[in-house]
């Protein structure tokens, strides 16, 4: 009698326990195939949309201060004066040589007095293509008159002329440009001083009414002085661009 009821016993028990096994493993099937799904569906890459090149104006500046876009007449202006600087006209290789010898020395001594380094590319416009005295009187790396470098601190005598002392003319040079900027507070209105002279760019300023450079009316070659330097940077920094075939041999030479 005991053995019948232990036979339906143990059945009912193992239903019972299969049951709770089953009941168990139901979420976590469900789980998984949640997982699987997850993983299984692919979100489309959301696509960038591409960056239009910039315009040759719109890459062009001077000491981060930029050229007005859309006006087609400085832009006319800027390719005119860019092309007249390329490779056939100023001989790259010479200017790069200049670079060489003296931005190694010009560079440090503008970040120093908080000056932009691309300063430095006037000492290539100023004298990079001539040497000795202009015919006014200016001399040195700087082209500085003879009052005006020493009123910065150079000496200019019958047996001295430290005008053609790169480094202390450069230094010269930074505190003419640092007091210019002071009342222009434009590095590209302070480049277009150093050509024409602090007095006389203010007081074309003041009949103007007028302190962009860009829109001012000036003599011609104070009007494409700034022009000149940004074309001098261009060809330096990308001498492929403007004519010059062998690039690998000028930063070979730049390395040394």
């Amino acid at each position: 009698m005991i053995k019948k009821h232990i036979v339906p016993f143990s059945v009912v028990a193992a239903l019972f326990i299969m049951a709770k096994v089953f009941a168990y493993q139901m979420p976590l099937a469900q789980k998984s195939l949640l997982k699987e799904e997850k993983l299984n569906t692919t979100i489309p890459p959301t696509e960038k949309p591409e960056e239009e090149p910039k315009s040759l104006m719109a890459q062009l500046n001077f000491a981060e201060e930029t050229l007005p876009l859309g006006d087609k007449k400085v832009e006319r202006k800027m390719k005119k004066i860019l092309a007249a600087h390329s490779y056939g006209n100023t001989q790259t290789h010479r200017l790069q040589r200049k670079a060489a010898e003296w931005f190694p020395i010009i560079e440090p001594i503008l970040a120093a007095y908080g000056i932009p380094d691309d300063f430095k590319y006037l000492a290539l416009v100023e004298s990079g293509m001539q040497a000795g005295v202009s015919p006014k009187g200016a001399a040195g790396v700087w082209q500085f008159m003879p009052g005006t470098a020493r009123s910065y601190g150079l000496r200019v005598n019958g047996a001295t002329d430290e005008r053609y002392n790169l480094r202390k003319s450069t230094v010269a040079a930074c505190k003419y440009i640092k007091e210019m900027y002071k009342g222009l507070e434009s590095w590209t209105l302070v480049a277009a001083a150093y050509n024409v002279g602090d007095g006389r760019l203010r007081k074309q300023i003041n009949n103007q009414n007028q302190d962009n450079y860009y829109k001012m009316r000036l003599n011609r070659e104070t009007g494409g002085y700034v022009y000149k330097v940004i074309s001098m940077k261009q060809i330096i920094e990308h001498p492929v661009r403007y004519g010059y075939a062998k690039p690998k041999e000028l930063l070979a030479y730049n390395a040394e």
